[in-house]
């Protein structure tokens, strides 16, 4: 299904009752709705939820933005203090979302972002407050440079070029994921059904890249959030080595109140062994938020 919102096309799916109170999914960087495998999306539905899981703009199914912009280039000069231009924002991509919401009838909702997907959800509270029952951001961070940051290792592997082919493709993410996700709990039958299924939809082939600069660019939202006053749960997993566990803890540390839910063992990833806690963690936080 599709959606017109803040100027472009959203593709999008639901499970559950629309009668339900609304729980929307928002990805990260490259990751096509199919990130949320069906199975857990079905949790959450059963829970009581209506969920909604969408590709971002430049992404999957959603409009592709056009750009002649050289993304390492205008990174590089950003690293340095330059002005840069950039194809959108991390706020655009929190219009969107909330866009969505409209195209849809929903007023107030769940929110549950995980990395990028984080970070704009994060933005989506700081920009409508008063339309967030509840907001969970996983393995993300406020954007302060001192916390969440890369490891050499972990940036390098984010900035790798796509192999070529479908199989190669699919190697390359299960490689890259189980790196990510880590050896003990990451899935790689999981990351490969999710690379195949992406890779079938289609691929953008700048949208990473594009995603990455608005990531980069946006300033922090440490202060901003501390003004919230929403029901929240942040979820880390403790060997995360894209987004380090700092980046929770400080995201945990700006929003009052809010539970933080270490996952020992866990990087940067949602196996199948994690989505019963996290499914009854956010129904709780759900329950608490009323």
């Amino acid at each position: 299904m599709r959606a017109e919102s803040n100027g472009i096309e959203i593709e999008y799916e639901t499970f559950g009752d629309p009668t339900d109170v609304p729980l929307l999914l928002v990805a990260g960087n490259g990751a096509q709705l199919v990130w949320w495998h069906t199975e857990f999306c079905q949790g959450l539905a059963d829970r009581g939820f209506y969920v909604i899981r969408f590709d971002n703009r430049d992404c999957g199914r959603s409009t592709w933005i056009d750009s002649e912009i050289d993304v390492m280039e205008a990174a590089a000069s950003f690293m340095q203090g330059l002005d840069v231009e950039v194809p959108y924002t991390l706020g655009d991509m929190a219009a969107d979302s909330w866009g969505l919401c409209d195209a849809l009838g929903l007023d107030r909702v769940h929110l549950f972002g995980e990395s990028m997907g984080g970070m704009i959800v994060q933005q989506m509270a700081i920009d409508a407050p008063s339309r967030v029952r509840s907001l969970v951001s996983a393995f993300s961070t406020t954007g302060d440079p001192d916390v969440g940051q890369p490891t050499p290792e972990a940036l390098a592997a984010l900035l790798n070029e796509p192999a070529e082919g479908r199989q190669g493709y699919i190697d390359q993410c299960v490689t890259v994921g189980m790196f990510w996700a880590g050896s003990e709990f990451g899935d790689p039958d999981q990351i490969a059904e999710r690379a195949a299924l992406s890779f079938d939809r289609g691929i953008a082939p700048q949208g990473g890249s594009n995603q990455l600069l608005a990531i980069l660019t946006a300033p922090s939202r440490t202060d901003a959030l501390r003004k919230l006053d929403v029901p929240s749960l942040i979820i880390h997993g403790d060997i995360d080595p894209l987004i380090p566990i700092s980046g929770g803890e400080r995201t945990a540390e700006a929003l009052s109140g809010s539970e933080f839910l270490r996952m020992e063992g866990y990087g940067h990833d949602f196996p199948p062994s994690s989505w019963a806690t996290v499914i009854h963690h956010v129904t709780a936080l759900a329950a608490r938020a009323g």
